[in-house]
């Protein structure tokens, strides 16, 4: 991912900040748009993975809709001129502000997730003289086998309706005159990597489905969710699998004509497209522990303090130059008040001084979205590949 120039010109910005490798992620869009464009699937970019401006120009205009989880995502959606019609508004606890902002903008549909948002979107949507169009989410109690931080589709999970509370939806969907349901949702988790997954969820989403349309009801859209997972391990240009991730989804889903299958992907298509540059503030070396300081900290990346998230940690400025050099294991922290400011313990890096720069790799996906002014830090910076 790193020239040598890039390195020697990172040494001349202000750290930390976040790099942008707009090539590699062009080339992700384009990769994931041609995997799905035979089966003609439908692409939502999930915009709370990174809504970075520079970042959503480059996906919308590849062609693909949006997935919010707020009506600032919303509209920051339609700010940067991605078409209503592709924005999908999902999201377990939307305050009526939010629906009548989304409301106003005529999108394309509520991914609904109770029972009583059927009832108050239909109240608002009456009131304003609209029609809704809503997809209903439900929890297929199916297991991602991912962190369990991360898991969204178990019956233990706040989000979606339970199976059991179907019926008592579909008599809601009925006596609702301002929605107009198209379909059924799913989102099962995040940073899955056992394709073998999706199979179980289509033969839930099957199950759903029939069930639907045995009870009079014609669905347009299967929205089946995202959750594809990165390699963490081996950052350098790597793009996810999207031809195997598709195809399962055309092989064991049950598609009838005229019905459209949607996708909400987001870590999958900007995960490795960004790297957090920091800079060596300190060495300290003890007697159990040596550790790296860092200018970068838990507020510039939340990942590794929040659920114990791995990334892989480069010293850029020592990568091959000094190949003699010893290996050292430190524990790499930040600067914040806060024990659990490390991103990562005991890791294996040639020895390390102040000044060093070093990068934090496949940091596009919940890096600089969930980025903090704790301490009353400075906003955090972007670079682009493009500008240096």
């Amino acid at each position: 991912m790193f020239a040598d120039k890039d390195i020697s010109k990172f040494n001349n910005i202000e750290t930390p900040f976040y790099y942008y490798d707009t090539d590699l992620l062009q080339k992700t869009l384009q990769t994931c748009a041609d995997a799905a464009a035979p089966y003609q699937f439908h692409i939502h970019y999930a915009l709370k993975a990174n809504f970075n401006p520079v970042v959503l120009k480059q996906i919308k205009e590849i062609g693909f809709g949006a997935d919010c989880v707020s009506a600032g995502e919303v509209k920051r959606a339609v700010e940067v001129g991605f078409d209503n019609k592709k924005i999908v508004f999902a999201g377990v606890g939307k305050s009526d502000k939010e629906i009548n902002e989304a409301l106003d903008l005529d999108i394309f549909c509520f991914n609904v997730e109770s029972i009583q948002e059927l009832a108050v979107l239909n109240e608002l949507a009456a009131k304003k003289g609209k029609t809704a169009q809503v997809a209903i989410r439900i929890n297929p109690n199916v297991d991602a086998h991912t962190h369990h931080n991360i898991t969204t589709g178990l019956d233990e999970n706040k989000f979606g309706i339970n199976s059991w509370d179907l019926t008592e939806c579909t008599d809601a969907l009925k006596a609702s005159e301002n929605l107009k349901f198209i379909g059924i949702h799913f989102h099962i988790g995040s940073q899955i990597t056992n394709l073998d997954v999706y199979k179980n969820l289509c033969v839930r989403v099957n199950e759903f489905a029939a069930w639907f349309e045995d009870k009079g009801f014609k669905l347009q859209v299967l929205n089946v969710g995202g959750g594809l997972g990165i390699d963490y391990h081996n950052p350098d240009h790597q793009i996810p699998d999207f031809g195997s991730y598709f195809k399962i989804f055309n092989e064991f889903l049950t598609i009838k004509p005229g019905q459209e299958v949607h996708f909400e992907l987001g870590r999958a298509l900007v995960g490795q497209s960004a790297s957090l540059i920091t800079r060596v503030l300190y060495i300290k070396n003890g007697k159990k522990k040596n550790f790296v300081v860092l200018d970068a900290g838990m507020t510039e990346l939340m990942r590794p303090a929040l659920y114990q998230a791995y990334h892989k940690i480069e010293n850029l400025s020592q990568s091959g130059v000094r190949p003699e050099s010893e290996v050292v294991k430190y524990d790499i922290v930040g600067p914040i008040c806060e024990s659990t400011d490390c991103f990562g313990k005991e890791v294996e890096q040639p020895e390390s001084f102040r000044g060093d720069i070093f990068a934090i790799r496949s940091a596009g996906a919940y890096g600089e979205v969930m980025a903090s002014k704790y301490n009353l830090r400075d906003a955090i910076r972007s670079v682009y590949s493009y500008e240096i």
